[in-house]
């Protein structure tokens, strides 16, 4: 799923792009894409699009006080329209304007999970935006230690909670833990200060070089194009200590993880079952 990186970096080539173009039409292409009912959407045609930014993982569509909320799940996109196809394939919902392309949200699967709903005022205030968490790449040291202190549960859950910290995803916590030299599995609650602090500047600098890479691309990255020492490495060697990456691997993701960086040398049998390390 994309994470902070891709959807910050895509939101700016999104502005870039459509920015000042007056909306003539919004089309849900499937039943499932519109996850809202009022404000309809029309109320947002004849608009200009102010920009396009982020909100933790969402895309928003900013017409003035209305805004087109986007989540892109796994395999969702939302890119130019140059084609116009009736039937786009795994078109969910299609945005119009004045000249130009359009606007098309698309997502590869059967499952269909990408959306789109349609809010005004203060989008932090409504579904699906209230409630999430501190944005991870404006975290502070004091920040940080309350959200740490605040969750007693493993570390690796917590960064991909969007509620204790958004924008963060599965990549990104397996990048962050192997960097701050911390198990992704101890708990979060119980870290001390010189840990929380490289926590902290791991966080910064993992965002960093993946926005960096991002930025450098004309379009979204896919998940196994995207930079890392751990994701995606299982069985490779570490780029720091040349131990074997290992796994621990779950219905929905997988922890990637270095023994020697992280876990003082000991494997973790890879099954939900295991004895995780404290």
């Amino acid at each position: 799923m994309p994470e902070l990186p891709e959807i910050e970096a895509h939101a700016e080539r999104l502005t870039e792009a459509f920015a000042g173009r007056i909306l003539t039409g919004f089309t849900p292409l499937s039943f499932t894409a519109l996850k809202t009912a009022s404000p309809a959407p029309d109320a947002a045609v004849g608009r200009m699009i102010d920009g396009v930014s982020r909100r933790g993982k969402y895309l928003l569509i900013r017409l003035g006080d209305l805004s087109f909320v986007v989540h892109l799940m796994q395999g969702g996109r939302l890119e130019p329209d140059t084609k116009a196809s009736a039937r786009p394939r795994g078109g969910l919902a299609r945005w119009v304007f004045d000249d130009g392309p359009a606007l098309l949200l698309t997502e590869a699967g059967k499952e269909k999970r990408a959306g789109v709903w349609v809010v005004q005022g203060d989008p932090d205030l409504v579904a699906p935006l209230a409630g999430l968490g501190p944005e991870a790449d404006r975290l502070d040291p004091a920040t940080l230690a309350q959200v740490l202190e605040t969750h007693s549960m493993r570390l690796h859950g917590l960064l991909r909670d969007q509620r204790a910290i958004s924008g963060i995803g599965r990549r990104l916590a397996n990048e962050i833990c192997h960097r701050a030299q911390l198990s992704p599995f101890v708990n979060a609650s119980k870290l001390g200060p010189a840990e929380q602090s490289r926590l902290l500047r791991a966080i910064q600098s993992c965002i960093d070089e993946s926005l960096t890479f991002e930025r450098g691309r004309d379009r979204m990255s896919s998940s196994k194009e995207r930079p890392g020492a751990v994701h995606h490495r299982a069985d490779e060697p570490c780029p720091v200590c040349g131990d074997t990456i290992r796994s621990v691997e779950y219905a929905s993701y997988t922890v990637a993880y270095c023994p020697t960086c992280q876990t003082g040398g000991r494997a973790l049998a890879d099954n939900t079952t295991s004895k995780f390390l404290r």
